[in-house]
């Protein structure tokens, strides 16, 4: 098992990514840590974890509070010992598919804010035990939004891009003490469409312009290479391979898991 014996936090983890990589973090054999805003949410992947015979245990936590986070990684390292893979896969809820002429300055900064701080807030909290015990891996999650162009993606684009060279940088900083970091940057994902916050950004993005979501999905499905977009499972198996002992020598990286809509 790619993750046995890890001890691995996901915050956001009742989230669409958060709890598809749980169920395979689990599979994989971690001892899960699961943090979140929405109990019922984090109950609900709870119950996926334990349903593949894992440990997990879950906590209320707000990922932008650094004294909240901090307190749950102290007591993470108090009952487990150790934190050997640190997830965040906090999601915002967000205005995109507007011109700038129609976004509010607080539409523009709210992703990005949201995403930078809550991306420093954990990892700040987890490189501490991290770095002590001189090994680990935090991984951030981007979107196409980096690389991409266009009407409606300022706010987005801004916060993706900003996240990606954070985590370039936090690499450089821990690798000497052996912490890895990688950012995994997926599509829009279809499957992703059930989960309250995402199905009605998207249902937003569509109706902005003038069309319906599923002929919005179908569109960015012509976009790619493959001709399909990137599913949660797919998501979720990569999450572990980057977190294991497998890719020990990867570090500073940005991974396009967007069914080749971006080339590199």
């Amino acid at each position: 098992m790619l993750l046995e014996h890890k001890v691995a936090v996901i915050h956001g983890g009742g989230g669409s990514i958060g709890g598809a990589a749980a169920r395979v973090f689990a599979r994989e054999g971690a001892r899960l840590y699961l943090a979140g805003r929405s109990l019922p949410r984090l109950e609900a992947a709870a119950t996926a974890v334990r349903a593949e015979g894992a440990d997990v245990a879950i906590a209320v936590v707000d990922a932008m509070d650094q004294a909240a986070v901090d307190r749950h990684v102290d007591e993470v390292v108090a009952a487990a010992g150790r934190i050997d893979v640190a997830l965040n896969a906090v999601g915002f809820d967000h205005v995109q598919g507007l011109p700038i002429a129609e976004t509010s300055l607080d539409d523009y900064l709210h992703p990005v804010v949201g995403y930078l701080q809550t991306n420093f807030v954990t990892a700040k909290a987890v490189s501490r035990p991290m770095i002590a015990q001189r090994g680990g891996v935090i991984l951030t999650i981007s979107t196409p939004g980096a690389r991409l162009t266009g009407r409606g993606l300022i706010g987005n684009a801004a916060q993706s891009a900003g996240l990606e060279g954070f985590s370039r940088a936090l690499a450089g900083e821990l690798g000497p003490d052996g912490v890895r970091v990688v950012c995994v940057r997926p599509h829009a994902m279809s499957d992703a469409v059930a989960t309250s916050y995402t199905g009605e950004m998207f249902g937003r993005i569509a109706a902005a312009g003038g069309i319906p979501m599923e002929d919005w999905l179908t569109g960015l499905e012509g976009m790619t290479m493959l001709g399909r977009l990137p599913t949660l499972d797919e998501i979720a198996e990569y999450l572990a391979f980057a977190a294991s002992d497998r890719a020990r020598s990867m570090t500073g990286a940005i991974a396009n898991l967007s069914a080749g809509a971006l080339v590199d």
